[in-house]
C-alpha cells in the first residue's frame, strides 16, 4: 500500500499500464467507466457545495472510527502541502485541535468541524483492496522457496544515454547500470523469477506459494504467517520501474473470463483458479506483468498508506491526492451498500486517478478478501472540508 502499493482488489484496470511508483488496483478484467476530461486538480475540476452534513445518515460507530482515523492523520496533514489546491495547512488546525480531545458524540465532531463539497460531477467509482495473509518464513525452509526481496542497492534513477536533453524533464526512470556501465531497464518479473537477483539483493523472508505472493505484490503489503504461527507484516519498499500489466484484462481479452464453458469468474478468486488449473499458462500470464515489488518489514499495527500512517479496514480509502486532500473525510453513497459511509483519505494507488476515484481498504481476513475482490461500486461522493473552505475559495 503506499503510493505505494499496491493494493486494489476489484480491478487491475488496464491491460498494460506503467506504474513505476504506486500500487495498482487488482484487475478482474472489469472495465471502469471512461475517465472524464482530466483536470489538473480539484479546483480546475470544479467545486460546488454539497448537502448539510447533518442530513447525511452518519452512524455513531462509523463516526467514531472515522474520527480515530482522522486524528491519526493530523500529524501528517498539518505539515504537508495539499496538491488538490483546496486546503492550506492552517485550515486543518481547528479540526485537528478539536479531534485531539474530542469527548462528545463522534457524529457532532464532523457536523461542527466540516462542510461537504462536490468535486466535478461527484460521480464516484470505487474499487477495493485488502491486506492478504499468506504462508511465509523468515528463513528458507522446505516448502518456502519464493524469495521476498528487500530494495536492491543497484536500483537507481537516471537518464538513458540516448534520451535527448529536451526530454529530460521530471523524474528520470528507474533502472540499473550494467557491467559495461550503460544505464538499462531493471530486471523484469520473469528475470527475477529466474534468479537474476540471487545473491545480490537481501531477502527478508520466503513465501510458500508463488501465486499467493504474486497477488500480495499487487496489494503492496501483507502478512506472512510463520511456521510457528507468528505473523510478520511486510510493506511496500519500492518497485522495479517496469510495466505493470493487469492479468485480468489479458484474460478477458483472451475470452477466459465469463460464464461460458471453460471460462472463469471475473474476480480475483477466478483469476487464481485459472492459474492453478493451468500452471504453465498461469506462470506465463503472471510474467506478462513485468512489475516486481520490493518489501520491508513493518512493525506497525497495520499496513502503511502513502500518508505514512497505518490504514484501517473499512475506514481508510485511497484517493488521487490531486483531487482529495490527504486526511480529508469522504462520504460515499454507492450502489454497493457495504461501502456506504465515512472514509478517511490516507492512501493512493497507481490506477487511482482523477476526481471521484476511490479504492476502499477492507483490512485482512477472509471477509476482507471476499469484499475487496468483488468491489466495484458507483454512486456519489462528498469531500468533507474544514468549515469556511468553500467561502475562502469562492471567486
Amino acid at each position: 500500500m503506499r503510493s505505494a502499493l499496491i493494493a486494489g482488489a476489484a480491478l487491475l484496470l488496464s491491460a498494460c499500464a506503467v506504474v513505476p511508483d504506486a500500487r495498482p488496483p487488482m484487475d478482474t478484467g472489469v472495465v471502469p467507466p471512461p475517465p472524464a476530461t482530466l483536470a489538473d486538480n480539484a479546483l480546475s475540476a470544479g467545486l460546488t457545495a454539497g448537502p448539510d452534513i447533518a442530513s447525511l445518515p452518519i452512524g455513531s460507530q462509523d463516526a467514531a472510527a472515522a474520527l480515530s482515523a482522522f486524528r491519526a492523520s493530523c500529524d501528517k496533514i498539518l505539515f504537508r502541502d495539499d496538491a488538490s489546491g483546496l486546503t492550506r495547512r492552517l485550515d486543518w488546525q481547528g479540526p485537528c485541535l478539536a479531534a485531539t480531545n474530542w469527548s462528545s458524540e463522534p457524529r457532532l465532531f464532523f457536523t461542527s468541524q466540516f462542510e461537504t463539497a462536490v468535486v466535478g460531477e461527484g460521480k464516484a467509482f470505487a474499487t477495493g483492496y485488502f491486506e492478504p495473509e499468506i504462508l511465509g518464513s523468515r528463513t528458507r525452509a522446505p516448502g518456502y522457496d519464493v524469495p521476498v526481496y528487500a530494495m536492491p542497492g543497484d536500483l537507481v534513477r537516471a537518464w538513458p544515454e540516448d534520451t535527448p536533453e529536451a526530454e529530460r524533464t521530471g523524474r528520470p526512470p528507474l533502472g540499473r547500470y550494467d557491467e559495461s556501465g550503460k544505464f538499462v531497464p531493471y530486471f523484469e518479473r520473469a528475470e527475477i523469477i529466474a534468479g537474476a537477483l540471487e545473491g545480490k539483493v537481501p531477502i527478508i523472508a520466503w513465501a510458500a506459494d508463488p501465486v499467493e505472493f504474486f497477488f500480495l505484490q499487487i496489494q503492496g503489503s501483507g502478512l506472512l504467517r510463520q511456521p510457528d504461527g507468528s505473523v510478520m507484516r511486510i510493506g511496500y519498499a519500492g518497485q522495479n520501474g517496469r510495466e505493470y500489466v493487469g492479468v485480468g484484462s489479458v484474460m478477458r481479452e483472451r475470452g477466459l473470463i465469463g460464464d461460458g464453458p471453460g471460462q472463469y469468474p471475473g474476480s480475483m478468486q477466478g483469476i487464481i483458479q485459472y492459474i492453478r488449473d493451468n500452471p504453465a499458462e498461469g506462470e506465463a500470464l503472471m510474467n506478462l506483468n513485468k512489475s516486481w515489488i520490493f518489501f520491508r518489514e513493518l512493525t506497525t499495527d497495520g499496513p502503511l498508506g502513502s500518508l505514512e500512517v497505518p490504514v484501517r479496514g473499512r475506514d481508510s480509502v485511497a484517493v488521487d491526492p490531486k483531487f482529495v486532500p490527504y486526511g480529508a473525510p469522504v462520504w460515499l453513497d454507492l450502489d454497493r451498500d457495504v461501502a456506504d459511509g465515512l472514509w478517511v483519505a490516507q492512501d493512493t494507488g497507481g490506477a487511482i486517478k482523477g476526481a471521484n476515484r476511490f479504492d476502499t481498504f477492507w483490512g485482512n481476513g477472509a471477509d476482507a478478501r471476499e469484499i475487496a475482490g468483488g468491489m466495484s461500486g458507483r454512486g456519489k461522493a462528498y469531500i468533507l472540508l474544514p468549515k469556511g473552505t468553500l467561502a475562502r475559495l469562492k471567486p
